[in-house]
């Protein structure tokens, strides 16, 4: 059975697809950690230590934090649900509470930094089923369902205010540090495009023309720059493939490598050339370091670590070594923990968890 996983995720060793449309359940899961479990690292770690173990059994993912670090934001299909809501809970993993509407699929959650709010994409308004999965035949694939839009919400779930209003795929958005603006990917303009605009959802302007896929952006914890990650074909076959994909509300990565540009748009320039499936980028608070999940190093490329890089590409430092699949990474605002998700010690092939460890520089 196919899982699909939005916006920053990939095709696992496991075998589980991970793409845009929601994180489908595969069994039952174990029951829900009530208090971080202590976890060994690898001898090769050196960055990391004391790691925690905060969800237990089932899909997690997409993990957070709030901008001053006591609360995290995540997707999961616990409760029982066919496809993934959204939660949130403490740092310490207590406190797991469904904050999204419960009907449809959803993805893409952020805390606002400035106020008690939240955003997520949602295809609620389509339906209170989960939307479709791409069908099997003609490769992996991410669904770009249309009925996806961004709403914001009280830390709740109350109060939800649709911010996008476009007849297309609208997801993987971010908010900026100072909670002024929120950058999304969007399927307008016949292309798939970052896009921004204000946090009330007035002013949507374009800041990718680049033909091709550009999607997963964050804000730096300064505010200074925006790092995605972008599939450009290079090809005429690579051109039209994607061309005939969009037209199906698919996209068929066969790689991805990682960018930056200015909060506004300008400057963008290419970070890595690595060839290979590149994703989940989130700068460290210094502005130098981007860390990320990527399968450069598997020559099957079913296996995905965390690696870290310089802002210039230079530096290259794998992170992760005890697992199949390490993704979606996030540094803490001062810069001194680390959550991702990871199948690190899952009791099955499609357990995916929370995971939280101090950072060492």
């Amino acid at each position: 059975m196919v899982a699909e996983w939005p916006r920053r995720g990939f095709l696992a060793a496991t075998g589980v697809a991970l793409a845009a449309g929601g994180l489908m359940p595969v069994g039952p899961g174990r029951a829900a950690v009530t208090a971080p479990q202590a976890v060994p690292l690898d001898s090769r770690e050196t960055r990391l230590r004391n790691l925690r173990q905060l969800t237990l059994g089932g899909l997690n993912a997409e993990a957070y934090f709030s901008a001053d670090g006591t609360r995290i934001i995540f997707q999961s299909t616990r409760d029982g649900r066919a496809c993934d809501q959204i939660y949130t809970m403490t740092a310490d993993g207590s406190g797991v509470r469904l904050v999204s509407t419960g009907q449809g699929a959803t993805t893409c959650a952020f805390f606002f930094p400035d106020r008690p709010r939240l955003i997520y994409a949602s295809t609620h308004l389509g339906g209170a089923a989960c939307p479709p999965r791409p069908a099997p035949a003609g490769g992996y694939a991410w669904a770009l369902h249309p009925d996806y839009e961004v709403f914001s919400a009280d830390p709740d779930g109350a109060n939800l205010t649709r911010l996008t209003h476009n007849p297309g795929y609208d997801a993987e958005g971010a908010i900026s540090p100072d909670g002024k603006h929120v950058v999304f990917t969007s399927l307008r303009n016949g292309d798939l495009d970052l896009y921004l605009m204000d946090a009330d959802g007035g002013n949507v302007r374009r800041l990718t023309t680049d033909y091709g896929y550009d999607g997963g952006p964050f804000f730096s914890w300064s505010g200074k720059y925006i790092v995605y990650r972008a599939f450009h074909p290079r090809t005429e076959g690579e051109r039209a493939r994607y061309a005939e994909d969009l037209a199906r509300n698919l996209f068929r990565p066969t790689w991805l490598e990682l960018f930056l540009m200015n909060a506004d748009g300008t400057g963008k320039r290419q970070v890595t050339q690595l060839g290979a499936a590149s994703f989940a980028p989130f700068m460290h608070p210094d502005d130098g370091r981007i860390i990320f999940s990527s399968n450069l190093d598997d020559p099957t490329k079913r296996s995905f670590a965390l690696h870290l890089v310089r802002r210039d590409g230079t530096g290259l430092e794998r992170i992760t070594f005890a697992e199949t699949f390490a993704s979606f990474p996030m540094f803490s605002r001062d810069g001194r923990r680390l959550v991702f998700t990871s199948n690190r010690g899952a009791a099955g092939p499609r357990e995916f968890n929370i995971f939280v460890a101090d950072w060492v520089d």
